[in-house]
């Protein structure tokens, strides 16, 4: 009898692979799980266990996941046939009539989507917590938040639900949720991963699409499954024409390591945070590498300014395109409050609004490239702030982007690797006092997953996390 919650993806393709279990029984074990689990954590929102059943018993593709079962965000990403909501009451009865491109290659890899997880609306709050289907609880500690907008996959990986999960970033969805959960998270390199067919990109190329893990050879085989263009996609990620899952194991050499505690935007850090990346760093001199306390000109107030008018065009045009698609009208009643307002913000400024603000981010990235001429990595907090509590971000309607504002004092190091395009990773190195995950981030140069996964690898086996279970799921 084998604990399958405690085996990665590639541990459980590898046990289909040389038949000691069937795709069925993966799939059943998670499915079982999953309806243990998920009344306590909130975490699937769109059980698909009866779909699963029947794609578990039929032929599935050789891919390097076949039969591991999955689960995908409830947002940016669609799976035919299942509801499709993105969090919002706007959709609450839609279904989606085809997969994404992002999820045709998910099941050509083989995996068994078990069901969709849960988001904030839109993915614009980083946490998962909507009045459509309520608050996802942190398996760590359930008073607390699984911070998003990858939430419920999050909480399904750490308790084993499933191996890995995808998840997507517009500000920093996928780190976010890995450092509050205790997985690993990598945002890959812009149009690393397809959006399609609806979209060839999002928001001027602030989305980014991949998973949290547990281990870092599952992200990286992952990666290789579903990396590379559609036709038509209006620009395309630097191939390095190798795989992704060869560099894990691969020595990283002897890295230039810039590291900084101070926010991009001024933001408060948090003792537990602080001592999260001087720990990091001091691993990281054990290993060999060499750190330089240095941070590049993110741009300050003009940058913070610049990505609000992006995101809150990005909210006026998804509430807009979600209209369309559903034949309903926007109104007020349907959206939470800090949607509302900052679409309506997003609505008050102009076209040539939105095109200074994008000039203004590509300017930002250009100083950022020239910083990474001379730097391998950057190293800093993940987060501000440990998990906060369910409820930090709600916003009441006479302050409706209070909670939005309040992700920025939470997140601030994060959304400068969207507006760069650059990969960027979550790693669990760390606990607090109170046994709540706290992740550190790295951010590579723009294209160079491999030296992130080297590192990444070189960190989990100096300093394994993976066995680390949270208390709701442990057996």
């Amino acid at each position: 009898m084998y604990d399958f919650e405690t085996l990665d993806a590639t541990a459980q393709a590898e046990l289909v692979r040389s038949g000691q279990v069937s795709p069925f029984e993966l799939v059943e074990a998670a499915i079982l799980r999953a309806e243990a689990l998920n009344p306590s954590l909130n975490a699937i929102v769109s059980p698909l266990y009866d779909e699963a059943r029947r794609a578990a018993r039929a032929p599935l593709p050789e891919g390097p996941f076949r039969g591991v079962p999955f689960l995908v965000k409830d947002l940016a990403a669609a799976c035919n046939r299942a509801p499709h909501t993105e969090g919002s009451r706007l959709l609450e009865t839609h279904v989606a009539d085809r997969d994404s491109d992002l999820v045709v290659r998910f099941r050509r890899a083989g995996l068994v989507v078990i069901g969709m997880t849960h988001a904030s609306e839109f993915g614009i709050l980083p946490t998962s917590e909507t009045r459509l289907f309520g608050r996802t609880r942190n398996p760590w500690d359930t008073t607390r938040s699984t911070g998003g907008s990858s939430g419920g996959s999050a909480a399904a990986v750490a308790t084993g639900i499933v191996p890995m999960a995808h998840a997507n970033d517009m500000g920093g969805s996928i780190r976010i949720p890995a450092s509050c959960c205790g997985l690993f998270g990598l945002k890959p390199t812009r149009a690393r991963t397809p959006l399609g067919p609806d979209f060839g990109d999002i928001a001027s190329g602030l989305v980014h699409q991949h998973a949290v893990t547990r281990t870092v050879r599952d992200s990286a085989a992952l990666l290789d499954a579903i990396a590379g263009p559609e036709p038509g996609d209006p620009y395309v990620a630097p191939s390095i024409g190798r795989s992704y899952r060869d560099e894990v194991d691969r020595k990283p050499g002897r890295l230039r390591i810039a590291w900084s505690s101070k926010a991009p935007n001024g933001a408060y850090v948090h003792d537990d945070c602080i001592d999260a990346l001087i720990d990091a760093a001091r691993l990281c001199d054990e290993l060999g590498h060499e750190l330089v306390e240095a941070v590049p000109d993110f741009g300050g107030d003009s940058s913070t300014a610049a990505f609000v008018t992006v995101y809150s065009a990005y909210a006026a045009s998804t509430i807009d395109h979600f209209a369309r698609v559903t034949g309903r009208r926007p109104q007020r009643e349907l959206f939470e409050p800090q949607t509302w307002a900052l679409a309506e913000l997003g609505r008050s400024n102009s076209s040539a609004d939105y095109l200074t603000a994008v000039t203004a981010l590509q300017r930002t990235s250009r100083a950022v490239a020239r910083f990474f001429a001379d730097y391998d990595v950057l190293l800093t907090p993940t987060l501000a702030e440990p998990p906060p509590v369910l409820g930090t971000f709600d916003s009441p309607e006479d302050a409706a982007l209070l909670g939005f504002f309040g992700a920025g004092a939470f997140a601030p190091f994060s959304f400068i690797a969207n507006i760069t395009g650059q990969p960027a990773m979550s790693v669990p190195l760390h606990f607090s006092v109170d046994g709540l995950p706290i992740g550190v981030q790295f951010v590579g140069r723009f294209g160079d997953e491999a030296t992130l996964f080297r590192l990444a690898g070189q960190l989990e086996r100096a300093r394994p996390w993976a066995s680390r279970r949270p208390p709701l799921g442990r057996k």
